[in-house]
């Protein structure tokens, strides 16, 4: 082949660094590297986390930590010698953009060399505008890695001893975080659960959830359980916690409930980070199966229920169960490559034992 790639009809730059994506995901695994589409930063005691998720669920935001360094905020690779980025730079969502939610982001973004992609700006001023959605939601921030104060020089780290899967849960069932064991691990990164979000694809309009294998389907040239696999065997060679977290909507759907506060999933994310939240107590959820923890110093308690967080106790029951459903008719599809602890990781599985 002449490995040529044709990009037309896009106001998307993103598909640039996607298409490189997608070549290295065909490449990598033949070489025992694991490509990932995450984001990955490092703290002082040289203890590397990875945070996996689609476009909207936080990735950027959350590696983007003031007490850790940053790696990169999107794509990676996972070999032998450790975790590294492919690229130079990193591609944030703007929309909504605040120096109070996001400082560094917002730094980043207003300096001189930083490339904004479809953000309105007064022509008089020239001061832009992160509110507005005019032209798309999915307004970008292009900025190089050294922009961020607290960003690794070489892009390179050694191996994970966390895993984060993020996902904007758009039923507003799912819980903040959960702990996971390795075979629900692998299940929920085939799964690939998080929501489409309106403006980040042409003509959508409001919430849909969507299921998108290894958080990356439309990146991934071989077949899935390949890139399941692979993962698996690193988590269970470098003994790596992974967590669940949900970053979307708490106390009922998208257009009733509220989004999750950044200041609780910050808190947690941090928990899961240092260790501590290993040391409280958990509980089973009735429907997915994982732990939950009872109670974390700083999140508001309700939060950690989900239901506890919904008016309507039945709506919210109904609402669990269609989306356990979901899990349930989207796997069948993964189940003749699997292992049985993977498929027994189904919340249609635990919901029923309960």
């Amino acid at each position: 082949t002449k490995k040529i790639i044709l990009i037309g009809n896009s106001s998307y730059a993103g598909e640039i660094k996607k298409s490189v994506f997608s070549t290295l995901n065909f490449y990598l695994p033949a070489q025992g590297v694991m490509p990932m589409h995450c984001s990955a930063n490092v703290g002082k005691d040289d203890d590397v986390a990875l945070f996996f998720g689609l476009s909207g669920t936080g990735k950027t935001t959350l590696s983007a930590d003031p007490n850790r360094v940053l790696i990169g905020d999107d794509e990676h690779g996972w070999g032998p010698d450790g975790v590294f980025n492919f690229e130079g730079g990193c591609y944030a969502k703007c929309i909504k953009l605040s120096q109070e939610a996001e400082p560094e982001i917002y730094a980043a973004t207003n300096r001189f060399g930083a490339v904004l992609e479809n953000v309105a700006f007064d022509p008089q001023t020239r001061i832009p505008d992160f509110a507005d959605e005019s032209k798309t939601e999915n307004t970008r921030s292009a900025y190089p890695l050294e922009f961020m104060p607290h960003a690794s020089r070489s892009g390179r780290a050694g191996h994970p001893k966390n895993i984060i899967f993020l996902t904007a849960d758009a039923f507003g069932v799912m819980p903040p975080i959960a702990k996971l064991t390795p075979a629900q691990a692998m299940y929920h990164f085939l799964s690939g659960y998080t929501a489409k979000v309106a403006g980040t694809e042409k003509g959508l309009v409001g919430v849909e959830p969507e299921f998108s294998t290894c958080f990356a389907a439309p990146f991934l040239p071989r077949p899935p359980a390949e890139y399941g696999n692979l993962l698996r065997d690193y988590i269970s060679r470098h003994k790596v916690d992974c967590w669940l977290v949900n970053s979307g909507w708490t106390g009922g759907i998208y257009g009733v409930g509220r989004r999750m506060p950044i200041k609780a999933t910050r808190a947690l994310v941090t928990g899961a980070l240092d260790g501590s939240l290993k040391e409280v107590s958990f509980r089973t959820d009735p429907y997915f199966g994982f732990v939950v923890p009872t109670s974390v110093s700083g999140v508001e308690p309700h939060l950690l229920y989900p239901m506890k967080t919904w008016k309507d106790k039945a709506a919210f029951d109904e609402t669990a169960r269609k989306l356990v459903r979901m899990f349930q008719e989207n796997f069948v599809k993964y189940e003749n490559h699997v292992d049985a602890d993977v498929r027994s990781a189904a919340p249609e599985v635990r919901l029923a034992a309960e």
